[in-house]
């Protein structure tokens, strides 16, 4: 077993598809067993039937309305601060669907009923306040206006702003009777309350359309009013209009219902002012006692309805997940057994059969549910485990394309390159403290940030990768050592193996640095040169060993799909290829580190130079590098030059010759001494010959093959240039942002440079993460997933298959997530 663990690691799990015999009565909770499980992904048995008319196309509608009430309650609930309690249910029926629905809709209906009668009462109350406001201000209108007419006689002057005198108001001298009620007309009032942005405008109406025959009072109410029908607080303003004639008011009447006006009755005297005013008070008083007994009441339904609000909403969706399962399935020709077809890793039949019995035993079904394991020519899906170690890495790998079924998995091997070639471009030991530490803390604390759920998409993409981060810093600690470059500043551990007496004596040199790079090429006139051959001749070596592993990981899928003609007639050339040409390459370079010391250093040759040489035939005059170097380049030339034509033909000539061949021309790369069975399992090697075999096809396929792995060999160990280049620039970097900030802060030799070094050291601290962490970590994060994913994967990994999608609870969206 744990060999096959192993195996699971490297290589996608082997499935298989099954039937499932569900007995009626207890297909819900079978099919909800296996959701809580996540074991099983279910196909479509009903593809030309159409959503609207598959069988349990009711008991969805039924759940989609359960959840708009939900989000109703849900809405309501966070409206007035109400707090869901996390007690989560299963989706097992503790009652049916249709008990759910009706109680959900008698809840609604009393918590809509007890919201509307609230609103009605406080709109009444609101009515009320502004009636109590327009009494109490237009009485001042009214007393003011009375002492105004005792202090003058002659002249009548309308109270507060005005337009002008009403025409032919004199009294007449003998019947003591005004111009205008000799004509029959009568004074009459409006009263009510507009809003304070409104008034120039209907002051402006009233004078346009009135003619001037009209008075307007006005006064600002002190305290801030609800609007009646948008509920918004603003400024209110109380008016008092006075006119003649019932024309006259008709068109008061219908500009306030233009501006919207809130108009009340107004009091013929001061009696009748004073009793409704008392009965105001009385009404407001009982309304608020109305209003706090509603409220108490409205926080019980509340209260009600949100102790279950966040189990039902589990729930609900856990019901329309199974009901949409339950559509994929087909009835028998006795529409008693329900007939699903799902895909299933091997190893979980055992789990599978266990999850069928559980459904049978709580749905009381009198005939067990049952699977039955069923042979199929169709490519199965692909599904490799995870865990949340390895989750980030095969997302890597999975963002290039899901691996065919079967197939051989890169994430295993990038968990350890992707890391170590991010930290060969970004090697510096202080930032790779700075970022490990930063990753360490997400680590340590992953289960309260999981808890937090944030909706921060930076943040969240940084926390799911918080691994991956974490082996990025280690391998950049570990590169940094290698560099011996911390902040752009080298560290003298172990002593420098350097010595300026070794240059004018006969002393012996006293070594290498131990570890590392010495510390004194940090001083040294030619360091970047130095730096430069150094990890220019490394980003080649890492190249080539990183391109050959993928090619050497090829070998294992031609051997599991049993394609024993492309160990040979391409694995082999591919290999061949690759280390005639640049396998030599890198011999070539440690064999002059190995062969060239201090005291002959300058004797040793240019490699470029020899390996020019190695392509033209030339260099007979040039010293060797070792003795034999000609006779052994020739052949390599020649072993590379005759593994194209080998790659480019041998597989489609050999393929011809199996479609021609007499024997067998239908599976030619399959054993015929497996059982049936396995067969299955193990799927069609993807070499088959289809019934009518085109050679031009196979041949123009093999060509663009051929030619874009011999190119490529060349662009990729090219690309791979791009480890030095990054390293370069991120040291250069590095340097500059501690030249220019940090050294003009020590070098400040006074008590004053002690506190100017505080902004200083933010500054530096700030560019470092900014620039240096974020930017340049972002740049090389990128350039190692293109050297995976065109360099490395496109030797051994196919990428077409289709991923494995269970169906599991756990992969529904979050009960906290508003719906659409």
């Amino acid at each position: 077993r744990s060999v096959r663990r192993i195996k699971m690691v490297f290589r996608s799990e082997e499935m298989c598809l099954a039937q499932l015999f569900l007995q009626s009565g207890s297909e819900y909770d079978c099919i909800s067993e296996l959701g809580e499980l996540g074991l099983v992904e279910f196909r479509d048995l009903n593809p030309s039937v159409s959503s609207f008319q598959r069988r349990f196309v009711s008991e969805i509608k039924r759940c989609e309305e359960m959840e708009r009430i939900l989000v109703f309650f849900r809405s309501y609930s966070s409206a007035r601060s109400a707090l869901l309690p996390p007690d989560l249910l299963d989706s097992n029926k503790s009652q049916s669907s249709q008990g759910q629905y009706e109680q959900l809709q008698r809840l609604e209906m009393e918590l809509s009923e007890v919201t509307r009668n609230k609103d009605k009462l406080q709109r009444n109350l609101l009515e009320l306040t502004e009636y109590t406001h327009m009494l109490k201000i237009t009485r001042t209108f009214i007393h003011s206006r009375s002492r105004y007419d005792e202090q003058s006689t002659n002249q009548h002057e309308a109270l507060g702003p005005q337009y002008e005198e009403f025409p032919t108001v004199d009294t007449d001298t003998v019947t003591g009777c005004t111009g205008m009620q000799r004509l029959g007309a009568k004074l009459g009032f409006v009263s009510g309350l507009i809003q304070r942005v409104k008034v120039e405008a209907f002051e402006r109406m009233l004078w346009r359309v009135c003619k001037g025959y009209t008075i307007l009072s006005y006064a600002e109410v002190d305290e801030n009013l609800a609007d009646l029908d948008t509920g918004e607080i603003s400024k209110s303003v109380v008016f008092l209009i006075s006119f003649w004639g019932d024309q006259i008011g008709q068109k008061v009447q219908k500009i306030c219902d233009c501006y919207h006006c809130h108009l009340y009755p107004h009091p013929e005297n001061d009696e009748e002012r004073a009793d409704v005013l008392d009965s105001l008070r009385t009404r407001i008083q009982d309304l608020n006692n109305v209003l706090h007994r509603t409220e108490d009441y409205l926080r019980q339904v509340l209260q009600k309805a949100s102790e279950s609000a966040y189990a039902w909403v589990v729930k609900v969706k856990k019901m329309k997940a199974i009901y949409h399962i339950l559509n994929l399935c087909s009835f028998d020709v006795t529409n008693k057994c329900l007939i699903a077809e799902v895909w299933c890793p091997v190893s979980d039949l055992a789990n599978l059969r266990g999850a069928l019995e559980e459904g049978s035993r709580k749905g009381d079904a009198t005939v067990p549910s049952f699977v039955n394991r069923i042979p199929s020519t169709d490519t199965p899906p692909t599904m490799l485990r995870t865990n949340k170690f390895t989750s980030g890495f095969q997302s890597i790998v999975e963002a290039y394309g899901v691996g065919d079924y079967r197939e051989v998995s890169p994430a295993p091997y990038t968990i350890v390159t992707f890391p170590f070639l991010f930290a060969v471009m970004f090697g510096d030991l202080g930032h790779g403290a700075v970022m490990s530490l930063f990753a360490l803390w997400m680590v340590l604390t992953e289960k309260t940030q999981k808890r937090k759920r944030s909706d921060n998409e930076i943040w969240v993409t940084f926390f799911n990768g918080r691994y991956i981060i974490l082996m990025m810093g280690l391998f950049s600690i570990y590169t940094g050592l290698i560099y011996n470059d911390c902040f752009s500043k080298s560290l003298n551990i172990f002593g420098s193996g350097w010595s300026v007496k070794a240059m004018f004596t006969n002393q012996q040199w006293t070594g290498p640095y131990p570890f590392g790079i010495d510390p004194i090429w940090n001083m040294a006139v030619n360091r970047l040169s130095f730096l430069n051959s150094y990890k220019m001749k490394m980003s080649v070596i890492i190249g080539v060993i990183h391109m050959s592993f993928g090619v050497v990981l090829s070998v294992f899928n031609h051997l599991h799909f049993r394609q024993k003609c492309n160990v040979y007639l391409q694995f082999l050339p591919e290999l061949l290829f690759l280390l005639c040409l640049f396998g030599y390459l890198v011999f070539m370079v440690l064999y002059k580190w190995l062969a060239f010391g201090v005291r002959d250093s300058s004797a040793a040759p240019s490699i470029l130079i020899h390996f020019i040489n190695m392509f033209v035939m030339q260099g007979k005059d040039i010293t060797p590098l070792y003795p034999g170097q000609i006779g052994l380049q020739i052949f390599l030339i020649v072993i590379a030059m005759l593994s194209v034509p080998v790659l480019l033909l041998g597989k489609p000539l050999y393929l011809y010759w199996l479609y021609r061949s007499e024997d067998d021309s239908a599976a030619p790369a399959y054993d015929d001494d497996e059982d049936e069975e396995e067969a299955l399992d193990e799927m069609p090697s993807r070499e088959a010959l289809p019934k009518e075999f085109d050679f031009a096809d196979v041949l123009l396929y093999q060509a663009i093959h051929t030619i874009e792995y011999c190119l490529g060999c060349i662009s990729n160990t090219a690309s791979y240039l791009r480890l030095w280049a990054l390293s370069l620039a991120h040291a250069q970097l590095s340097e500059v942002l501690w030249g220019m900030v940090m050294r003009l802060g020590l070098r400040v030799t006074t008590r004053v440079g002690v506190v100017f070094l505080v902004p200083v050291f933010g500054l530096f601290a700030v560019l470092t993460v900014s620039i240096l962490l974020v930017m340049e970590g972002l740049s090389a994060f990128l350039h190692a997933l293109r050297l995976h994913w065109v360099e490395f994967q496109n030797k051994f990994y196919h990428g077409t298959g289709v991923k494995f999608v269970p169906f599991d609870f756990s992969l529904l969206p979050s009960v906290f997530e508003q719906d659409g």
